[in-house]
């Protein structure tokens, strides 16, 4: 998607995960997450609100999570 600064990579092992899905609806404060049928759901449109606050990044399991700066190529991802 054109014009997006920050990116966001799942884990294909966590997407079915609900209650993952839940606690990170309920952890993101610009609702990046939304739990749909069961799922954790990437709300594209939001995805420009992301403040960097890494509360998805703690929420989710090691590794499973990263939160990308696509405005800064060499920076490293948020995760856990």
């Amino acid at each position: 998607m054109a014009g997006l600064f920050i990116g966001v990579e799942l884990d294909d092992s966590i997407r079915d995960d609900a209650e993952l899905a839940s606690r990170l609806e309920e952890a993101c404060p610009v609702d990046i997450y939304a739990a749909r049928q069961g799922r954790v759901e990437v709300v594209d449109e939001n995805l420009d609100e992301c403040v960097l606050c890494a509360l998805c990044v703690h929420a989710a399991p090691a590794g499973m999570l990263r939160v990308l700066k696509l405005y800064d190529p060499g920076a490293p991802p948020l995760e856990a």
